[in-house]
């Protein structure tokens, strides 16, 4: 396992950003790379951004968010793309946040098995795991309660990881709350309908990516590409599996394609019709069987768990929600509801109704603690750094206990904090010229210095 600062934003940051009043903290924010399982269960290594929160006075909560589709690999948390914001945002409110990159993405080889329920949630758990430890390395406390949360795929494998979570790891793991959003749980019916259906679809990559996520997963779809796809869409999705376009062109490039070739974009029609007609029929068929396998809404959590969705999703439809509802309550679930906060919203415009309405959720359950505060009586001195002006790394001249270091602007800003122990060299590339304030603060002393950066 291994750690990169990325930088920090301030609470004052967050606020002006976000335009809410919600904060308590500023957010340290770090990728991180550990093991977990590949499709196979063999060893592999995934990425994540970690976001720790830089008042280190409390004991938080550790929330998973599960991030929507990619676009290509870089097109995730740990390299703060858009969507990093929302790990970002929950931190800012007291969570210690995790947000996997999942298998075949970020830092992690091969292709991505996308909605690939199993491996979702394993890549979800050990960031889970690596983040607390990296927080007990560093003397950030955080309490029992996981809270687990994302948006569409991100929906999907936030229910994998909760089930996962409950019915298999309930010793090592206590969910507070969930509230997966905008995600397709049911693959098997619901998806599999949309995607059988003869009409226009303006997402076609979707098919192909989970097809091809599928046969990574199973290996047993097909034995050529051109065995599902008809041979002028199997050439552009081979590309997109060659990591030379991403996502989203290929997303035009199949639309385009299927208005030239079939006069709409109905992407079934990118398909074999004697596969959609054996899918149609036989519901052995190992297309069937992996769809199948990877719904995520057959079990009863027992933790709070709110479905958000939106009436007018245009790529995922609704009745996701309303199934896995349905299924839960029968199944005998503690409380579990799907909540629509803007039914008139498509996919795009949902996020922010349903990110708001989770944070408000997730309030009414979230424990954040003050740590006990020493007695005892602190001695203050001066702190020698060399070298000083430095450029990259520094090391003090500190024969104090271990304990934890800050560096702060001269404005009182906190731009690092992190455990230190006595005679290691500290990088600070990271830093931009200037004036910097160093403390090291120990059970029963505080030493500070000030730094000059020149690059």
């Amino acid at each position: 396992q291994s750690s990169t600062y990325l930088g920090h934003r301030s609470k004052q940051q967050l606020i002006d950003q976000f335009g809410l009043p919600l904060f308590t903290n500023g957010v340290n924010l770090y990728k991180v790379v550990y093991s977990t399982p590949d499709v196979n269960g063999d060893p592999s290594l995934a990425s994540g951004l970690l976001c720790v929160p830089d008042v280190l006075t409390k004991k938080y909560p550790v929330l998973c968010y599960q991030h929507g589709t990619s676009s290509d690999r870089e097109d995730v948390p740990s390299r703060l793309n858009g969507e990093a914001d929302l790990p970002i945002l929950f931190c800012g409110m007291g969570y210690l946040t995790v947000a996997p990159d999942y298998l075949g993405l970020g830092d992690s080889p091969g292709y991505h098995p996308y909605v690939h329920a199993e491996t979702e949630a394993s890549a979800g758990v050990d960031m889970i795991r690596a983040g607390r430890e990296f927080a007990q390395q560093e003397g950030v406390a955080f309490n029992e309660q996981i809270f687990v949360t994302g948006y569409s795929q991100g929906g999907h494998a936030a229910m994998a990881l909760h089930r996962k979570l409950e019915t298999e790891l309930s010793s090592e793991f206590q969910v507070a709350a969930a509230s997966p959003m905008s995600g397709p749980y049911s693959i098997g019916e619901v998806m599999r309908e949309l995607i059988l259906q003869e009409e226009v679809y303006y997402f076609p990559a979707y098919i192909p990516n989970t097809i091809v996520g599928y046969q990574t997963a199973y290996g047993n779809l097909y034995n050529d590409l051109t065995d599902v796809f008809k041979p002028e869409y199997a050439a552009l999705i081979q590309k997109y599996i060659d990591e030379e376009v991403d996502l989203f062109n290929l997303n035009l490039g199949l639309i385009f394609a299927l208005q030239t070739q079939e006069g709409a974009s109905i992407p079934v029609k990118m398909m074999h019709q004697a596969v959609v007609d054996s899918v149609m029929s036989d519901s052995l068929h190992p297309i069937n069987l992996a769809l199948k396998d990877n719904n995520v809404y057959d079990w009863a959590p027992q933790a709070p768990t709110r479905l958000v969705y939106c009436m007018n999703d245009d790529q995922v439809p609704f009745e996701n929600a309303l199934l896995a509802e349905s299924v839960m309550q029968a199944n005998g679930a503690a409380e579990v509801i799907a909540y629509d906060p803007y039914p008139s919203g498509d996919h795009g415009s949902c996020v922010e109704p349903a990110v708001f309405y989770t944070v408000l959720f997730f309030s009414t359950h979230q424990q954040v603690e003050d740590l006990p505060t020493a007695t005892t009586e602190v001695v203050t001195h001066d702190l020698n750094i060399f070298p000083n002006p430095a450029q990259n790394t520094i090391r003090l001249d500190h024969t104090a206990a271990d304990g934890t270091l800050t560096i702060s602007a001269m404005n009182g800003q906190v731009l690092m904090a992190k455990s230190y122990n006595t005679g290691e060299s500290i990088d600070v590339s990271v830093l931009p010229e200037g004036m910097y304030l160093i403390e090291v603060q120990s059970a029963d002393e505080i030493a500070i210095g000030k730094l000059m950066i020149q690059k």
